[in-house]
């Protein structure tokens, strides 16, 4: 039975700032390799093809969706996390952005595109998300998402390959 973590209740429709974290199955690692960068050593994500894919799609959720804009991400070997920003203009009509229906949307979106790119579904059907209630968290979101890779050992989705 699948548990439904969503705020009973809440619209997720409306303006606001989302964190969103979506796994590949099976903690694949196919999106890319964390590796240190020639220069400065630092880690990244280096994609692999179905990642850059991702990251295309990505990119491309605002022509998509108006008034929804990808703030930050980073894709990582097994999963993607994602800060979602809302600012619909009231005038529009929501119709089609019905309560609760927006931010499933997107990543329903961004999944459907790189399934059909990869050519099989690399996706877990569920995605975690979490309203960002104030400016501390935003912040300190922004943060965790920009130390990910360097933070990849230590990872929950960080499997030690034997």
């Amino acid at each position: 039975m699948r548990k439904h973590i969503r705020l009973t209740g809440y619209d997720y429709s409306q303006n606001g700032a989302y964190f969103i974290t979506f796994c590949v199955k099976d903690r694949q690692e196919i999106l890319g390799k964390v590796v240190p960068h020639n220069d400065s050593g630092e880690l990244f994500v280096d994609l692999s093809a179905c990642g850059d894919v991702v990251r295309k799609e990505i990119e491309d959720t605002h022509n998509y969706y108006s008034g929804i804009t990808v703030e930050k991400y980073c894709i990582m070997p097994n999963h993607v996390h994602l800060i979602v920003l809302i600012s619909k203009d009231d005038t529009v009509p929501t119709a089609t952005n019905a309560a609760n229906a927006l931010i499933p949307r997107v990543v329903t979106m961004i999944k459907k595109k790189t399934n059909k790119a990869a050519g099989f579904d690399i996706w877990q059907s569920s995605f975690h998300d979490r309203i960002i209630r104030d400016e501390a968290e935003y912040l300190g979101i922004w943060q965790y998402i920009d130390s990910n890779p360097s933070l990849w050992a230590d990872d929950v989705y960080f499997e030690q390959k034997q």
